[in-house]
């Protein structure tokens, strides 16, 4: 792999990161509303004198382009301020809340890869049997049933009528104490049904694309010559058609990661999973700027991560792109 790429990569990276946080700040920033009347509101009084001691304090008195160099030169630093309602630094309620995003992100994405890959292939196998009109199907219902209603449904169904799988939170509270192979479980059994939630949307789109992708490799020349020199029918699936296929879901994977995580915010909410969904959700609510713009940074650099990993993977799996 070639260093001079990398670095290339990372230095992008660092650009696209400076733009979103003065986006973002500015956005944010810009919208109505007043947040040292939230903070006064929550002391229990609204005066005058109040508020600009309020403002004194935060700095919300300070020209707008000051505060944006303060909070970029924070940044640099690593430090995202203090959350204007939890008393914290921002940094430090991240801390505690990106762990279980990233559980969830990640083992939803997993999910979606596999499963819809593997559909994809067995439909490819025969265009016109069961699995391949189930999985044209299933990827319409897929994009269209919205993320927040099929966590609700799958609540209803295997939380309340078939109660098999918790409703919300992560853990429960009594097995907090217990070894952690009881507790790894019990993460696992409350991971199921946010998990599936969030991917099942991403699964239809894999799962439709992988059938398409392997169509049309299917059909190449290389994959009739394989199976002229006899090759096994598992060989020329997974050899030599899939690798060639999965290109185009490696990048629809590194693209779809922003969306993934937006989805992860909504899924987090309905099921009550403590990670930066229910976070943003709340300072949303209470005009907590640092906390919004932590979130919204270390969501981004999630996905700008994700994008150069994508095409790191790339270059590995195409020869071609490596000496580019």
């Amino acid at each position: 792999m070639d260093a001079t790429y990398i670095l290339r990569r990372l230095f992008y990276g660092l650009l696209l990161m400076l733009g979103v946080v003065i986006l973002n700040f500015l956005l944010i920033r810009l919208a109505p509303g007043d947040p040292a009347i939230v903070i006064a509101g929550e002391m229990g009084g609204a005066t005058e004198e109040m508020l600009e001691s309020i403002r004194e304090e935060y700095g919300l008195n300070k020209p707008l382009l000051t505060q944006l160099g303060i909070y970029i030169a924070g940044v640099a630093r690593l430090d995202l301020g203090e959350s204007f309602f939890f008393n914290q630094p921002v940094s430090t309620l991240i801390a505690h809340r990106i762990g279980p995003t990233i559980l969830l992100v990640l083992t939803a994405q997993f999910l979606s890869i596999i499963l819809g890959v593997v559909m994809g292939v067995v439909a490819a196998r025969k265009p016109n049997g069961f699995m391949s009109g189930f999985v044209s199907i299933f990827s319409t219902i897929g994009y269209a049933v919205p993320v927040f209603w099929t966590g609700i449904m799958l609540i209803i169904l295997f939380a309340s009528i078939i109660p098999i799988f918790p409703a919300e939170g992560m853990q429960y509270i009594q097995l907090r104490d217990a070894n952690i192979f009881v507790r790894a479980l019990d993460v696992a059994h409350h991971l199921v049904l946010p998990a599936f939630t969030l991917a099942i949307i991403y699964l239809a789109q894999y799962a439709r694309l992988s059938r398409a992708s392997m169509l049309e490799v299917l059909g190449s020349d290389y994959i009739r010559t394989a199976r002229a020199k006899g090759s096994s029918e598992r060989s020329v699936l997974f050899k030599h058609a899939l690798r060639n296929a999965a290109l185009p879901i490696l990048t629809v994977a590194g693209l779809q990661f922003g969306n993934l995580i937006s989805g992860a915010l909504l899924v987090e909410t309905v099921f009550n999973w403590p990670g930066m969904g229910r976070l943003a959700f709340d300072s949303i609510l209470r005009r907590d700027y640092p906390t919004i713009m932590g979130v919204l940074f270390f969501a981004s650099f999630m996905v700008v991560i994700a994008n150069i990993l994508t095409d790191l993977s790339y270059r590995l799996a195409d020869p071609r792109l490596r000496g580019r």
